[in-house]
């Protein structure tokens, strides 16, 4: 199965069992806005616990917020979103369609890579156990000149990209042949820039109206908000602000599924440093971070961290945390050292004093800021591309199983009488009645118990509770477990305890806390 066949079968997957809808779908849909179903926006919202209860609960100086998505339109000309917030765009003539500049040349560089491994596999075939990829890679002629290409086009990209040279960046789209995907043409307009802000109107007439955005970012909120925190929250430096919220940007390349969207969510924490420290807390982050990731035990080897060559304007140092998506490596979470230029721009726009005074030291000064930040449907088809597993079983069927860490699977428990009458959907009635306080469980009885435990497989349901005659003999019931198929026999006033340690946060936590 291809990459791409695998990317539609998890779309249609999603949209198959409730998990994602594209928006206004009986209108014919809005171009990359999604709503998510009933037991998407359960997983999305569990995704959001471990990240919140990771930074709010595990770190006793890191406190969240709700910032307005509305804000002062001077915030953002202070950020640099009003004059700097750009993508290089470029239309085709032929096609009449627009893309980014910069993704044309990194699709081009990402063939160049499958090119490489396309030669890899084709060796390793050929040669077996003895294959030696890192010898091979280092001396074949054929990799060797592809490698090449792609390194000195990479290394053009950033040169061009960081002097903001527009026609260098269509020089390089040329020299490289990139053609429409459309038109299959080279028949290109100059590069120019585009604001993905989105804008509109505040007040009760036109001619009243003041011009806001819809926020690009949550972090501004949270800069705004520093000293209301601080004092209020009496916060000694370092110390960190959470928050989850909706942003809005005008992608002209939104693509790949939630992946890249024109209305998303984030989860952003910005911690505030002394000065001189923010290298030393950049480096502590970017390990907790990747702890955060590695803890759900979708593979090691599948992350990545990738460091930024071009640095935004605010940053002394940056990073990603990069997974290997089902369409390659791509970036899940950033995090960067801020500086002290947030602060210090809202000081300056503002025209308020916005420092820090420290008790201990007898002086005041602007903190510096490392930021953790990670989009949450990103997150969401990170987490829902890992999880999808089609299985041959034994016995020649096939199931296909979401893998889902427990504690973040949509569905925690799904209590089936085996069939609909003796007295048993009373006793699974009881036993959901007991659950559901504590954990979001379903209740099926329609259609054999083969066929509802691969409904159950199919959402990623980690533990499915039979009831059966026996049941009403001794109370106890068959617990199976998804990911072995494995059955036992428990007690029925044992199920609060056994399912709670299965589906609980806690051993993700521990792993984040050795």
């Amino acid at each position: 199965m291809t990459q791409e066949e695998l990317f539609k079968k998890l779309i249609a997957h999603s949209k198959e069992y409730g998990f994602i809808f594209p928006s206004s779908e009986i209108y014919d849909g809005l171009s990359a806005v999604y709503d998510y179903g009933q037991l998407g926006v359960e997983l999305k919202n569990n995704i959001k616990r471990y990240w919140w209860d990771a930074m709010t609960k595990l770190h006793d100086n890191i406190v969240g917020i709700d910032a307005a998505i509305f804000m002062h339109p001077k915030t953002w000309e202070a950020s640099g979103h009003v004059g700097a917030f750009n993508d290089p765009l470029i239309d085709n003539k032929d096609s009449k369609k627009r893309y980014r500049a910069d993704v044309l040349i990194e699709d081009w560089i990402a063939k160049q890579d499958e090119k490489i491994e396309k030669e890899v596999a084709k060796a390793a075939k050929r040669f077996g156990e003895a294959f030696d990829r890192e010898q091979f890679v280092t001396t074949n002629a054929r990799v060797l000149e592809i490698k090449a290409k792609r390194d000195a086009a990479h290394e053009k990209m950033t040169e061009v990209l960081n002097a903001n040279d527009l026609a260098g960046v269509k020089a390089l789209i040329e020299e490289l042949g990139i053609v429409c995907p459309i038109s299959g043409t080279k028949n290109w307009t100059d590069v120019r820039q585009f604001n993905l802000m989105f804008s509109t109107q505040m007040g009760s007439t036109a001619d009243g109206a003041s011009i806001v955005y819809l926020r690009p970012e949550t972090a501004q909120g949270i800069f705004v908000n520093f000293l209301n925190v601080q004092k209020t929250g009496r916060m000694k430096i370092p110390f960190g602000i959470a928050q989850i919220g909706k942003a809005f940007r005008n992608e002209i390349v939104a693509r790949q599924f939630i992946f890249r969207m024109r209305e998303f969510e984030q989860m952003e924490m910005q911690f505030f440093v002394k000065p001189g420290t923010e290298m030393q807390w950049f480096e502590h982050w970017r390990q907790f971070r990747m702890s955060w990731h590695r803890a759900l035990g979708f593979g090691d080897d599948r992350y990545r961290f990738h460091d930024h060559e071009k640095l935004a304007h605010y940053a002394n140092a940056a990073t990603d945390v990069e997974y290997e998506f089902p369409f390659g490596f791509k970036e899940v979470e950033g995090i960067h050292s801020r500086t002290d230029f947030d602060l210090s721009q809202h000081a300056k726009f503002s025209g308020k004093k916005i420092q820090y005074f420290d008790t201990e030291s007898g002086e005041s000064y602007t903190p510096y800021v490392v930021e953790t930040s990670i989009g949450v449907d990103r997150m969401f088809l990170q987490v829902f591309s890992a999880a999808y597993t089609e299985e041959k079983l034994e016995n020649g069927e096939e199931r296909v199983v979401m893998r889902f860490p427990a504690a973040l699977a949509p569905v925690k428990a799904a209590v089936l009488p085996l069939v609909k009458k003796d007295g048993l959907p009373e006793v699974a009635r009881k036993i959901v009645n007991d659950l559901k306080f504590d954990h979001y469980v379903q209740y099926d009885e329609k259609d054999s118990i083969g066929k509802r435990y691969r409904r159950q497989d199919a959402i990623g349901t980690p533990l499915c509770i039979t009831v059966d005659h026996q049941s009403l003999e001794d109370g106890t019931v068959t617990i199976r477990h998804r990911d072995s198929m494995q059955q036992e026999r428990v007690k029925i006033a044992e199920l609060p305890g056994i399912v709670h340690d299965m589906v609980s946060l806690r051993p993700l936590f521990a792993k984040l806390v050795r």
